[in-house]
């Protein structure tokens, strides 16, 4: 996520008054967030002060709107969490790891957490929510986060471990992730050969490979020093899952190339992947309709799970 955006959002919580009256998120009724650490949370950094949410508002106070709508954010999480949603009438066996973006700083917990989670189920898919860790101490030189990788890889191992509980096929589950969260899904698709934390419990002999993965507008895989390079840290391979990626050409926050050298890298790697650009379409729509073709992606991604076998056609 761009400098410009992170500026917004920094004037977004700060507002003068914005802060009365938060309390830290919670799941709407009928659904439980479920802590990923048993014990201390590895490398804990500190955070100033309890988990907030809120709206988010410009500058004058008004609320931020995305499809006519305003949007949720979550600040300060210490604990992470995950909640599981699961699917409405037929259940396919697949689940999906989601993860909200928001820049590293924020989470954008409805518009791109539990709308997306509406969907899925609606589609008979189990989502996984991902409360990770935020705002998150830089770790390296392009933005990567250390703690919140640890977060989704320990999740991926939680869902692997109670599949049968939860009537998931543990071979059947994906991540998807919208801009910093789309970072996340090809830090997920190149990073599970090994944990970053030591061994917890059961979870953790897991495998913490996606069976496939949805990026959407992601940032951080294109380092603009290096002439939009490949982040050095995605390494990809032919053991990378498939890959299906959406993003705008005028996204104003994370340029499109972010999309493009890591495809690129996919199609180099001879990793199955599905590259959707839009000329416009901009940044942070979520699954919000709006006038622009970008947001009728969910349709494509049906189709794209149903080609790669992971639900009927």
């Amino acid at each position: 996520m761009s400098t410009a955006l992170l500026a917004f959002l920094a004037v977004a919580v700060g507002t003068p008054g914005f802060a009365a009256g938060q309390t830290a998120w919670q799941p709407s009724p009928g659904h439980t967030q479920i802590p990923i650490w048993p014990g201390v949370v590895p490398d804990a950094q500190p955070v100033k002060g309890p988990e907030v949410s809120g709206t988010v508002v410009d500058a004058s106070g008004r609320p931020k709107l995305v499809g006519g709508r305003p949007w949720i954010y979550v600040d300060r999480v210490s604990q992470p969490t995950m909640t599981v949603y699961s699917p409405v009438g037929s259940n396919t066996g697949v689940a999906v790891i989601v993860f909200p973006g928001g820049g590293y700083n924020v989470l954008a917990i409805d518009l791109e957490g539990t709308e997306v989670c509406d969907w899925l189920t609606s589609k008979g898919i189990t989502c996984v929510l991902l409360k990770y860790r935020v705002p998150c101490v830089k770790t390296g030189p392009y933005r990567d986060c250390r703690t919140a990788l640890e977060d989704a890889q320990r999740t991926m191992g939680l869902v692997r471990l109670h599949a049968a509980r939860w009537h998931i096929d543990p071979h059947k589950i994906g991540v998807l992730g919208f801009s910093a969260g789309g970072h996340m899904v090809a830090a997920m698709s190149t990073h599970f050969e090994k944990r970053l934390y030591p061994t917890v419990d059961a979870a953790d002999t897991e495998s913490c490979r996606p069976d496939f993965a949805i990026a959407l507008y992601p940032g951080h895989l294109a380092v603009p020093e290096r002439g939009f390079a490949l982040n050095p840290d995605i390494q990809v391979t032919s053991r990378t899952p498939p890959t299906f990626l959406v993003q705008a050409e005028d996204d104003p926050m994370d340029p499109v190339e972010n999309s493009l050298v890591y495809h690129a890298a996919l199609r180099k790697a001879r990793v199955p992947t599905e590259l959707h650009l839009y000329v416009k379409g901009g940044h942070a729509f979520g699954l919000r309709r709006t006038s622009f073709p970008i947001t009728e992606w969910p349709q494509l991604v049906e189709k794209w799970l149903g080609t790669i076998g992971m639900i009927s056609k």
